[in-house]
């Protein structure tokens, strides 16, 4: 039975930093504070997730997690991840999508370590290694400041093992963001730069009109990209489904749409989206994004997972979902795979033919230091 449900703030080191509109780029190397959720049962077995303090703060611990899990049975995943939800509606929106997935995959990582398993294959064990496209940051002024910046950091992706790539192009608060003619500038250099055997795909980050994402999704028709992404405000359904009748190229989504499988459902019958699109950490945890997968399955829809890290991987390792894990984001003055002092290794190695080989540790695979947490503990609520 659960027991103990905290969150532990620490401090550790980062090399990237947020701007005001939250993208992120490369940073001197500086203190960061981070934070684990921890459930254990009466066994003394822990599940973690590493999670945003701001999100699972104490009065959302103590209103709506704890009094669910507290003296439950952890294995009781698909009942509790229900009750759970349901208490969102009287939340008024203090319990998102994000903290319910946080704690969906604490209780994943808890019962797969009591199982002995990696939680991938405790979930359908359908795979041990996937693809990886690389995932750029946000363009800036520094290093992603120019179409020619990003052909030559493409090259040097295409170097590394990657056999598909993301941009994320210029967003605000970067000076003339958005704009149509320079994304369609940087994506034609980047195609001229790798040639036709690259995989390329392209997330506008939702800045865009219905006009303005058409005439960028035509030129990305015309370079022969593989996916468009996120070019408008998720919440207006219609101007999706619009944008997807008119365009040859797959329109992906939703990315951060709240409203878990049952928006999803919405998007794939009303034609908003050619494929699906849905991850743990922004869409009610590894629970509905199983959900998920097996909606496109039934519609044959492709279901790419969105972001990086263990949640991702446990249902891209369970399920045939995804060609690609999404490994970012990348930038050429940021080493990805500097191991950050809290963690003894990384959750997603890539190999030399650019796959990301599945861990075979107990949990949903991420490798705490234990220590340096202990050590470097701030609070604990």
């Amino acid at each position: 039975m659960i027991e103990r449900v905290v969150v532990r703030t620490f401090t550790t080191t980062a090399c990237t930093s947020v701007d005001a509109e939250g993208h992120r780029h490369p940073a001197p190397e500086h203190e960061v504070t981070e934070a684990l959720l921890e459930i254990t049962d009466t066994d003394g077995v822990t599940g973690y997730c590493q999670v945003q303090p701001d999100q699972l703060r104490p009065a959302v611990l103590d209103k709506h997690v704890k009094p669910v899990l507290i003296n439950q049975d952890p294995w009781d995943r698909e009942r509790l991840w229900r009750l759970l939800a349901r208490r969102q509606r009287g939340a008024h929106g203090g319990f998102t999508d994000r903290a319910l997935g946080f704690v969906d995959q604490a209780l994943w990582d808890l019962v797969a370590r009591k199982a002995g398993l990696p939680a991938w294959k405790l979930a359908g064990g359908a795979r041990d290694r996937l693809p990886a496209y690389a995932s750029t940051m946000c363009g800036d002024t520094d290093g992603l400041a120019t179409p020619g910046d990003y052909a030559d950091f493409a090259k040097q992706l295409v170097a590394a093992g990657y056999r598909a790539i993301k941009l994320h192009t210029w967003m605000p608060p970067v000076p003339g963001a958005p704009s149509v003619a320079r994304d369609v500038e940087a994506c034609r250099a980047v195609r001229e730069a790798v040639g036709p055997d690259v995989a390329l795909m392209l997330d506008a980050s939702h800045w865009y009109s219905r006009t303005e994402a058409l005439k960028l999704g035509k030129a990305l028709e015309e370079l022969d990209f593989y996916w468009f992404e996120e070019p408008m405000e998720e919440a207006s359904v219609s101007s999706y489904r619009w944008l997807a009748e008119q365009l040859a190229i797959p329109v992906i989504g939703p990315e951060v749409a709240w409203g878990k499988h049952h928006t999803r459902a919405e998007w794939v019958s009303s034609g908003a989206c050619d494929i699906l699109r849905a991850g743990p950490a922004g869409s009610g945890g590894i629970t509905p994004v199983l959900k998920t997968v097996h909606l496109a399955e039934a519609f044959n829809v492709d279901c790419e997972i969105h972001g990086n890290g263990s949640g991702s991987l446990t249902v891209l390792g369970a399920t045939d979902a995804g060609r690609w894990y999404e490994r970012g984001l990348l930038h050429p003055h940021v080493d990805f795979d500097r191991i950050p002092p809290h963690r003894n290794s990384l959750a997603d190695p890539l190999d030399e033919d650019g796959n990301v080989v599945l861990s075979r540790l107990p949990g949903i695979g991420d490798d705490w230091n234990g220590e340096h947490i202990a050590v470097h503990t701030l609070e604990v609520w």
